[in-house]
């Protein structure tokens, strides 16, 4: 079994509907191993819709907010953010050092890390849901071959992410 992850408040934004089509597309023999949890505030009516629409109902699940982001950041198999617009988005770098591969946007603020780190896959823009489609499903049949989850771990651990407040401030310092 596959568990898929989209952790942020905003599920039309962080792209849920996308995510749910882009489920729906894979063969049936993958598709009925997929599971897919939404983690994060936001009303989930119109998604658990569009889930039943789809026959995804059973498998997927909108979990609310929740204090135990790094444990379903470790047990997932994929984060899935394929979002319309996103300023930043830090639980995808908070995903890449975790080890967990990302499929995600390039309107994502922090996709550029995505990409640097070799953790996963950038769609371009435009977006195009077939796009998401075949990439989802080439990731997922490909997990235990690529170096997504190493290559992310051994970025976490080589750039100074978590100092990254203390660098913006000694070089605002330097300029002044």
């Amino acid at each position: 079994a596959y568990l898929i992850v989209t952790i942020g408040s905003g599920f039309r934004t962080k792209g849920v509907d996308r995510a749910l089509l882009a489920i729906a597309s894979l063969p049936t023999a993958i598709r009925k191993n997929v599971y897919y949890f939404v983690i994060g505030q936001d009303k989930a009516v119109r998604f658990k819709r569009q889930a039943k629409q789809l026959h995804l109902y059973k498998q997927v699940r909108f979990l609310g907010g929740s204090s135990d982001i790094p444990n379903f950041l470790f047990a997932a198999d994929l984060m899935l953010h394929p979002a319309y617009k996103e300023s930043a988005g830090i639980v995808l770098l908070e995903a890449v050092v975790s080890g967990l591969p990302v499929l995600t946007t390039a309107t994502c603020g922090y996709a550029p890390y995505i990409e640097s780190a070799h953790a996963g896959i950038v769609l371009p823009e435009p977006f195009l849901q077939s796009n998401l489609n075949t990439t989802l499903l080439s990731m997922l049949t490909n997990l235990s071959v690529q170096p997504w989850s190493e290559q992310g771990i051994r970025f976490g651990l080589e750039h100074p992410l978590n100092r990254m407040p203390d660098i913006a401030c000694e070089r605002i310092m330097q300029f002044i």
